[in-house]
């Protein structure tokens, strides 16, 4: 049992069903992350963990705690909303200590609890303050604090970045993965933004129309992603994915695929079982960063095989160069270092890291486990 307990749990609004038998546990002092597009459920289950929604079936347990009908206020959790929530006619250091007080908690208690979380969030200067007269951080910082000085068993975050700028966003989540290191906490993040869940999350629940696609660490989500969907979700960018068919040449499956001028090639996998699928369709999904030129490769890698093929377009982009291609009839990217030599319009000599190929069942669209 998790220290948040999340047992098939489903939510309908009439004849709408929403969430479909969502399963979760999250330990102690996890950071779990519930990724999808608006509308797959995330905000809705992350609401019914903090009592603002009803269970339709299931149950939600916190430290062995069954809190189903339990009013919010009596779950010892704490939320972090999209808006920040803030009442503008009180002071950040009133923000921060209502709910306190609202509690019963006694002033020297409040007043230790927002001197401590003050000087850990970087905020005891502006304590005068009104929201009115902080920058959108700042207030996003408050109302982090106003969660922190509680001291709850789950912290759940309701998109908290999305409506400060893109330099901002990123800075504040740093922010918010130092304070995890640092307390601890348990908390339950929700956000659309595929690498926000990557590089805060130590577990992710990819969601999509209401079902749980996929739930790992940030490496077992990226590397072996359950469905196409998932594949294609999590990354930036996406997944290539397309289709092939499986060949067994030497005892050695290949993905039998054409480039861009219906030459045939016949790409070694690094998975035995996949033999087993000799003469089917199958979907190949490649990572862009898993085609590069020769030197770029990775050379630790047992399977790079090596592919000539014509440059459809290039796209500089600092660090990297995307460069597009066409394989088995769809155009795929490529992630290469900014001063690879690669011209568009050009036959160019491409590597593929095969170790990081995985496939899947074209039918059900599901990773062929190996």
């Amino acid at each position: 049992m998790g220290f948040l307990d999340i047992r098939n749990v489903t939510k309908s609004y009439g004849l709408v069903q929403v969430l479909h038998e969502v399963d979760i546990q999250v330990q102690e002092g996890e950071f779990l992350v519930l990724v999808g597009p608006s509308g797959c459920g995330k905000s809705t289950l992350l609401n019914m963990i903090a009592g603002l929604e009803g269970i339709t079936s299931g149950h939600i347990s916190i430290k062995g705690r069954v809190m189903n009908g339990v009013h919010p206020s009596r779950r010892n959790i704490a939320m972090v909303f999209q808006s920040y929530a803030l009442y503008p006619n009180m002071t950040v250091a009133q923000n921060m200590t209502f709910g306190l007080e609202m509690h019963g908690v006694p002033k020297l208690e409040r007043d230790k609890a927002l001197r401590d979380v003050g000087r850990l969030l970087q905020i005891e200067n502006f304590l005068h303050r009104k929201p009115g007269q902080l920058s959108g951080g700042q207030r996003q910082r408050v109302a982090m604090g106003r969660a922190l000085v509680r001291n709850p068993d789950v912290f759940l975050f309701d998109e908290p970045l999305s409506n400060l700028d893109a330099k901002l966003r990123v800075d504040m989540r740093t922010e918010i993965k130092k304070l995890h290191e640092k307390l601890r906490t348990t908390i339950v993040y929700v956000t659309h933004d595929q690498i926000e869940a990557m590089t805060l999350s130590t577990r992710i629940a990819v969601m999509y129309q209401g079902h749980v696609q996929q739930l790992g660490t940030p490496k077992e989500i990226y590397d072996t992603p359950a469905n196409v969907y998932v594949a294609t979700f999590m990354g930036s960018p996406a997944m290539n994915v397309v289709p092939a068919r499986v060949v067994v040449l030497d005892g050695v499956p290949h993905a039998r695929i054409k480039d861009a001028r219906g030459i045939d090639h016949a790409l070694p996998f690094s998975q035995p079982n996949l033999a087993a699928w000799e003469d089917r369709d199958i979907l190949l999904g490649i990572r862009p960063e898993a085609i590069t030129d020769p030197d770029g490769a990775d050379r630790n890698s047992a399977n790079i095989v090596p592919l000539r093929n014509l440059v459809g377009i290039t796209e500089p982009a600092g660090a990297d160069t995307f460069v597009a291609m066409e394989l088995g009839g769809k155009d795929i990217i490529a992630r290469m270092r900014a001063d690879a030599n690669v011209v568009a319009g050009q036959d160019f000599d491409f590597a593929i890291n095969m170790e990081k190929a995985v496939a899947f069942d074209p039918g059900t669209e599901k990773r062929i486990a190996p």
